[in-house]
């Protein structure tokens, strides 16, 4: 009789469970998702209650047989997947692949990878849910509807290659709204008065003006600040108020998901996707020494801030010992979750705070050391006393104006001797300065004065963690959501990360355009937000998942037929621009879009031919960048015989036909001759050498190390020396698509960046 089978998602668990259970159960992998809706088809029957068609992922045969192989006879298979939907999903999945009569199935949750929990989670197994995976099902058939019908659309009315989604779409939304609030903004200038003062004894400091007859002043242009600078210069400066109070500072809640990447952003520079995969790692089990696997921390999906009491108390044992107890609560300290908050998981937390991070610093690698020690450090300071704050604030009169100095002291670090926050980092660094001992009535010595101009600020653009923090405050998407969207918006063109900051790029804004004018409320924020409260609902049996779906499709199917008759069609056309034509002064500009990116075009072609290239202001204006004149060649296009010659993109230089527009043939600009270097050093482990163009005997053309046959690294796509944002990778390689165009794309299987 085989052993009951203990089926998981990841490999790396496989040892962690092993070690711990021992030879009472044979343990197997699904290598993430088995199954899901085909690829070249929509794979859902609409007529039949939205009915799905799940077939095994390319790949994922070999898989399904090494499960069929590892469950023989057994009777008793626990489907031990991830604590969420898609977990829910997988082991639903695996069922089907491995019914059999007199099987029993039973769901097994793990929190987290160590003994106690992996025997207690066995124990405590039950019957597949149902209902969350009719919440994974509505989410993933949602998708499929919009993405697979709204994309054709875009096809057709665009440019091939383009997609849409019902989460991604809302986001790029997001970021083009803002962008056009900035290009809408109009600075107003405004000064403000700072007096440098001294009072009995050191040190001098600062007092800005805040009041004028008692109401706020607002200072609108430089003559308004001189006229108060002369008024002030024979009056006198007097203490008018001294406020001293202390304040009690409470330490922030352990990690949620989001909470955790907008922290690792702000702190480590890790991206959203970065931090799930370390995380991923932690959870899963790091060696510990030969064969000893351990679980660092709970489960990282989740939105939830409870925590177990014995973890708190452990803290709490932790503090006394090593703070002492004048750091440590009486009690533990438990935080309440916001509404509406999947309680399924803890927050994220480490599985035990005698894991000192110093202690595992030899196991982890430098990323792994500085995510744990982040996690650990938020939740043993969750458990801290808290910090007390001396604040003093002092009011200075000078005639019919009042100037306002303020400054604090910690009192008492409490948890802030263990952890302060990226926000808390950022207000640090601004600190109010320290103030000298004052008394109400005191004369107070005037250095100087100080007026200066300032202009009010635009709505910041976008980085990773504000995004993430913008999604959920939302409601769009959920804990397990964040980095995908963050790294799909990226991927598919529309969006680009600029010094650290989303900015929509041309065909993020026209797609974005045509998609809210024709389908304005599925692309809407407060709508997609109500739809992820429905999958909840769905979730916790409060809804059926078939009648939302009946719900939403009513409605987006007639939009989506109008839209295939009304949406404007640039296909070929482009869209106008309020330009006229530099070259025949007679028809406007168009923005067109080719395979190589936007360019702008006259729409008197062909009888004008011209073109350019453009950017854009902070304020959106276009503004021109001609093109270079076309460049010879030596090469001959295959089509028409006619020369090709060397033409600037977006993206480049390109070889095209001089018979454009009859002959429209094009071809990327591949280097003749061979160890032509590429910038890009060799990744290779105690490699030296620099990664060259080569050509193989056929001709074609790849790249390896230039210290071969000492070292064998070789790829067919060509280098460019940039770090991935996602995993670090040292380079990244250029790709070409029909569909996509080129793009950049990162050759770590785990990581699966592209731009």
């Amino acid at each position: 009789m085989t052993k009951p089978l203990i089926i998981v998602e990841s490999p790396t668990k496989v040892k962690t469970i092993k070690k711990y259970l021992g030879n009472n159960y044979n343990v197997a992998a699904t290598v993430g998702h088995i199954k899901d809706l085909p690829k070249k088809e929509m794979g859902i029957d609409i007529e039949d209650s939205f009915k799905p068609k799940y077939v095994a992922l390319p790949g994922k045969q070999k898989v399904i047989s090494a499960l069929k192989r590892a469950a023989g006879d057994a009777t008793d298979i626990y489907l031990a997947p991830d604590p969420d939907r898609e977990g829910e999903a997988i082991a639903f999945h695996a069922a089907e692949v491995l019914k059999k009569k007199g099987r029993r199935f039973h769901r097994v949750l793990f929190y987290e990878l160590t003994k106690s929990a992996i025997n207690e989670a066995i124990t405590l197994s039950a019957d597949l849910n149902q209902n969350k995976y009719d919440a994974q099902q509505a989410r993933r058939i949602l998708d499929r509807l919009v993405g697979y019908q709204i994309s054709p659309l875009l096809w057709r009315k665009v440019k091939g290659g383009l997609s849409a989604g019902r989460v991604q779409s809302v986001s790029v939304r997001i970021i083009c709204e803002r962008e056009r609030a900035i290009h809408a903004f109009n600075p107003e200038e405004y000064w403000s008065i700072t007096a440098y003062l001294e009072g009995v004894s050191p040190p001098p400091f600062k007092a800005k003006l805040v009041k004028k007859n008692e109401k706020k002043i607002k200072i609108s242009d430089e003559n308004g600040a001189v006229s108060i600078l002369d008024e002030l210069s024979n009056e006198s400066f007097v203490v008018k108020k001294v406020l001293k109070k202390t304040t009690k500072k409470n330490p922030l809640p352990p990690f949620i998901t989001s909470k955790l990447q907008q922290e690792a952003i702000g702190k480590l520079r890790f991206s959203a996707k970065k931090t799930m995969i370390v995380a991923q790692q932690l959870y899963e089990g790091i060696e510990l020494g030969p064969g000893e696997p351990v679980g660092l921390i709970t489960y990282m999906r989740t939105d939830s801030t409870r925590i177990a009491k014995e973890a708190a108390q452990e803290a709490l044992a932790l503090i006394r010992k090593n703070f002492g107890e004048e750091y440590a609560l009486e009690k533990p300290r438990f935080f309440k979750n916001r509404k509406k908050v999947q309680d399924a998981h803890e927050a994220i937390r480490p599985t035990s705070v005698f894991n000192v991070p110093d202690k595992l610093a030899s196991y982890l690698s430098k990323d792994q050391l500085a995510l744990y020690q982040l996690i650990w450090k938020r939740f043993v300071a969750s458990q801290m006393k808290q910090a007390l704050i001396n604040k003093i604030s002092v009011s200075i009169a000078a005639g019919s104006c009042l100037f306002n100095a303020s400054g604090s002291s910690i009192k008492f670090p409490g948890f802030m001797a263990l952890y302060i926050s990226a926000d808390d980092e950022i207000k640090t660094e601004k600190k109010e300065e320290k103030l000298p001992e004052l008394t109400e009535g005191m004369i107070l010595k005037l250095d100087k004065l100080e007026p200066k101009q300032h202009f009010t600020m635009p709505p910041p653009r976008f980085s990773e963690a504000s995004l993430v923090k913008e999604l959920e405050e939302n409601g769009i998407g959920r804990p397990s959501t964040y980095a995908t969207i963050l790294s799909t918006i990226r991927g598919k063109g529309y969006v680009d990360l600029v010094k650290g900051y989303f900015r929509p790029n041309e065909i993020g804004f026209l797609v974005n355009d045509l998609l809210v004018e024709s389908f304005p409320d599925v692309f809407d924020v407060d709508f997609t937000a109500r739809m992820e409260n429905d999958l909840d609902s769905v979730e916790v049996a409060e809804a059926d998942f078939v009648n939302i779906l009946n719900r939403f499709y009513e409605p987006f199917e007639k939009k989506l037929k109008e839209a295939s008759e009304n949406m404007l069609n640039i296909r070929g056309v482009g869209f106008s621009t309020d330009i006229t034509c530099p070259g025949c002064k007679e028809h406007q500009l168009h923005i067109k879009i080719s395979k190589y990116g936007p360019y702008l075009a006259c729409n008197g072609y062909p009888k004008c031919t011209y073109t350019s290239d453009y950017n854009r202001d902070e304020k959106g204006k276009l503004h021109l960048i001609k093109l270079s004149h076309d460049e010879d060649s030596d090469e001959v296009c295959e089509k028409c015989g006619k020369p090709m010659v060397i033409k600037n993109g977006r993206n480049g230089k390109f070889l095209g036909c001089s018979g454009y527009p009859d002959c429209k043939n094009t071809k990327s600009l591949g280097q003749k001759g061979t160890n032509q270097t590429t910038g890009v050093k060799c990744p290779e482990k105690d490699c030296s050498g620099d990664i060259v163009e080569k050509r193989s005997r056929r001709g074609k053309i790849f790249y390896s190390c230039n210290r071969y046959p000492e070292c064998t690294f070789a790829v067919w796509d060509k280098p460019v020396a940039k770090e991935c944002p996602d995993c670090n990778a040292r380079f990244l390689v250029e790709k070409s698509t029909k569909k996509r165009g080129n793009f950049f794309a990162c050759l770590t299987k785990e990581c699966g960046y592209t731009e």
